[in-house]
């Protein structure tokens, strides 16, 4: 097992308060020298203190007398050599990437960037805690399997007329117990928390009056952005204690690929100005050239013991100071790159896999980045889940009505094998889902077939325009009560097409009530109305399907197991599933092979104990005989009848009873 001490990497980095003041360590590979400053309650510089230098780019420095509460900063000296990736500029203050918490956000100033430009006014400073002791969290309480709810805290919340207006568009606020009581009645296992570490505006936003809402843009790993946690770390343990206790466990999205320090006209604000050559990406060929396999100007150099470092103590922080669950990994092959691509081997993945205090949190990959070979869908192996693009479009292409989609959706049900079932593998690590925060939201992927993104200032250039969305006549809003109702129609059958697959699902925070972004597919910088969820005007129909649906999967093991199933052979057991036309026979080569066929059944699982699900992505009705003993229709039908109208554009289901 490899381990951070073997690497050579000596203290711990960071503020460590002590019986007569605070001990700080830093880590400044390349700096000659590194200054540390302090700052009194009104942002005043009070004192600096040369620290000294050590092994490995280390500087170091204890302060009698300082206390809980501090304010600091640090500068680094060295040379100023872009060419060679080294920009040290004493000017700048710098934030501590292992600060825990900062005095306000960051906001983006052209200052920033500017060599020379002194910058103590407009950086935040990093405040020394009092450490708190650590949990010993139990094992999480999500399980693969189960569903998964994406949620921007500051969206979800803002217009939440039940929590106090103080805690809105706060983490807080997902303590509140109607906030609870909804994720309950969804029966959520684990709710997914988009980026919560302090994050900055990218640079040309201000000039359009934007702001960035979904925090893909992050300086600090370990901070979280005051906006979303006026507290810190308190605020995140406050949530996760309230959500644990009703049964529901906390997955963070985090950012280890990337900073808001982006590309070389990008701000100076941690990373960069402690040693850019180091903890960034650089091309061989060119020192001076940042590698761009993000997309976002740099990238971390996960190879390197720095990087490494600060991502697992991230990492260990949510865990033994929150009792975080698990974790989502924003392009997770950054983590697995160095200077020859991507290794499913690397040695980060594995120190978090086999990292004490991790090795049993919930590891979930968004498993594709834009560098080269970056596409790693199913490359990850045990035990990381992984995000499962295929399923998204498969299923949206099915219910929109392309040809030759029955055998794509059969095999996105069945737990996509030919993607997972890699080395022999029998079960599935999919994460489905059918919307989440980038793209549509699930209600306009039925009211929208082009883009709307001109609000984002780009003259609707920005986001995908591979959609696989549909409008169902007219494109956007409409009074038109057939299309309202040929919409309603759509968006619960990708809901219920969800609930009936087999593997991890996840559902975004609204689409279970009709949440609209407007057509616009890369609303990243909306923050309002545009992202906002109106709990005041919910669809409470589609809310009470989702509910019903989710309360179906939650009850019914057949759909939460995670091996593959395996076409019926006569035997009974839990993993079989037959498939048959909608007229109860069957399925045939030649059924499969159909291009115009728009509809089968999928039935699981053992006599008397099976679910039988018929998906009909025809404009008709059609009637189906369905096999085996008495039982129940889904959603709820006033006959118990083994035959029954399936309605158009459609998902039912039916349930035997034992016995």
């Amino acid at each position: 097992m490899i381990r951070l001490r073997d690497s050579g990497l000596p203290g711990k980095p960071g503020a460590e308060l002590a019986a007569n003041g605070a001990r700080f360590v830093v880590r400044a590979p390349g700096a000659s020298s590194v200054t540390l400053c302090l700052f009194d309650q009104s942002d005043r510089e009070i004192a600096r203190h040369d620290m000294a230098p050590g092994d490995g780019g280390t500087f170091t420095a204890f302060v009698e007398g300082l206390q809980a509460g501090a304010r600091y900063g640090l500068r680094a000296d060295g040379p100023w050599q872009p060419e060679a990736g080294h920009r040290f500029d004493y000017s700048k203050l710098l934030v501590d990437p292992y600060a825990t918490r900062l005095d306000r956000p960051f906001s983006y100033d052209p200052r920033l960037a500017e060599f020379g430009e002194d910058t103590r006014s407009i950086v935040p400073k990093a405040i020394v805690e009092t450490p708190r002791p650590p949990l010993n969290p139990d094992r999480p309480l999500f399980q693969s399997g189960e569903l998964i709810y994406e949620i921007p805290v500051r969206a979800f919340t803002m217009l939440h007329p039940d929590v106090p207006e103080e805690d809105r568009g706060t983490i807080r606020a997902l303590a509140h117990p109607s906030v609870v009581d909804h994720l309950s009645k969804l029966h959520v296992s684990a709710v997914e928390l988009m980026p919560i570490a302090a994050w900055i505006d990218e640079r040309h936003l201000p000039p359009l009056g934007l702001t960035n809402a979904w925090g893909y843009n992050p300086v600090t790993m370990l901070a979280l952005d005051p906006r979303l946690a006026p507290g810190g770390i308190a605020d995140l343990r406050h949530a996760v204690e309230a959500l644990h206790a009703a049964g529901i466990g906390v997955i963070l999205d985090v950012v280890f690929n990337h900073t808001g320090e982006s590309d070389v006209h990008g701000p100076t604000l941690s990373l960069r100005g402690l040693g850019n050559a180091a903890y960034y990406r650089h091309d061989q060929h060119s020192p001076g050239t940042l590698v761009n396999d993000t997309g976002c100007g740099n990238t971390l150099a996960c190879d390197r013991p720095e990087v490494q470092e600060l991502v697992l103590t991230a990492m260990r922080h949510f865990v033994t100071q929150a009792g975080i669950d698990g974790f989502r990994f924003d392009l997770a092959p950054i983590l697995g790159r160095d200077a020859n691509g991507f290794s499913s081997e690397a040695q980060l993945l594995h120190l978090i896999v086999d990292d004490p205090v991790l090795h049993d949190r919930v590891l979930i990959a968004e498993p594709w980045d834009i560098g080269p070979g970056g596409y790693q869908l199913g490359n990850f192996g045990p035990p990381w889940l992984e995000w499962n693009d295929h399923a998204r479009d498969d299923i949206r292409r099915f219910w929109r009505g392309d040809s030759a989609m029955t055998g794509a959706l059969a095999t996105r049900l069945s737990g996509s094998s030919d993607i997972f079932a890699k080395g022999g593998s029998t079960w599935t690590r999919s994460v489905n889902f059918v919307a989440a925060h980038d793209g549509f939201p699930l209600g306009d992927l039925v009211s929208f077939e082009e883009k709307h993104n001109e609000a984002n200032g780009e003259d609707n250039r920005d986001g995908h325009d591979a959609n696989h969305s549909w409008n169902n006549g007219i494109e956007g809003p409409t009074g038109d009560p057939a299309i309202l109702a040929a919409r309603e129609a759509d968006a619960r059958a990708l809901i219920a097409t969800l609930f009936a697959s087999r593997s991890t699902i996840l559902l975004t925070a609204g689409d279970e009530f009709g949440h609209s972004q407007r057509g616009n597919n890369n609303a990243y910088a909306q923050d309002n109305a545009i992202t906002w969820r109106n709990w005041n005007e919910l669809n409470q129909a589609r809310l009470e399907f989702t509910r019903a649906w989710a309360a179906l999967r939650a009850q019914s093991p057949l759909l939460m197991r995670l091996h593959f199933m395996k076409d019926s052979d006569g035997t009974d057991v839990p993993d079989q599933v037959s498939w048959l036309t909608t007229d109860g026979h069957p399925m045939q080569p030649a059924d499969w092979e159909d291009p115009n066929r728009d509809g089968l059944m999928m039935v699981l699982g053992p006599e008397g104990e099976r679910l039988t699900m018929v998906f009909n992505r025809s404009h008709r009705e059609i009637r189906c005989m369905f096999p085996g003993s008495p039982g129940l229709w889904f959603p709820a039908s006033p006959h118990a009848s083994i035959e029954k109208a399936i309605p158009p554009r459609s998902v039912v289901c039916w349930r035997e009873m034992p016995g």
